[in-house]
């Protein structure tokens, strides 16, 4: 009996999700900031970039990431892309029958915000055998959820001008 083998490559012709979830990511982000910074109140626009382009398309970027074998952007994108589910949740239930009476107030988001800041500083150490634009952004990142549950713990208002609840 003759078997001969035949190695089959495939060859992933998919578009890069990076571009995708770092739009959303950056784009929300900038958003929501500029609402801490007291330019605008919170609003429809920050709701609707945050489960929409800050939560689906970041997911939608981490599963592509998945498929690509990226551990490290799957991880980030799917990660940051629930963050804003998970935020904007935070934000609405408490006006809805399931959620009534379950205002986060500032000690809960503080914590948060703490374990998103310390989640964050992991994936920046993730980012020291990468490229400098992501220690740059991981790095920032780290910081910003830090000084955001700093300032949801101590009540410092020149940090969030705003609260986010």
């Amino acid at each position: 009996m003759i078997t001969s083998e035949t190695a089959v490559s495939i060859k992933d012709t998919t578009a890069n999700p990076a571009p995708l979830g770092l739009l959303g990511f950056g784009m929300t982000t900038v958003l929501l900031n500029l609402h801490n910074a007291g330019l605008y109140e919170l609003n429809s626009m920050i709701i609707g970039m945050g489960i929409f382009v800050g939560g689906i398309a970041q997911i939608i970027a981490g599963i592509q990431e998945f498929k690509k074998n990226n551990t490290f952007g799957a991880t980030a994108f799917t990660a940051y892309g629930s963050f804003w589910i998970a935020l904007v949740a935070i934000w609405l239930l408490p006006g809805t029958s399931m959620g009534a009476g379950l205002k986060s107030d500032e000690i809960s988001m503080g914590w948060f915000l703490l374990m998103w800041g310390i989640f964050t500083a992991f994936m920046f150490i993730g980012t020291l055998r990468l490229n400098r634009a992501l220690q740059i952004v991981f790095g920032s990142l780290t910081l910003l959820f830090l000084l955001l549950s700093v300032s949801d713990f101590t009540g410092i208002k020149e940090i969030k001008v705003h609260g986010w609840n």
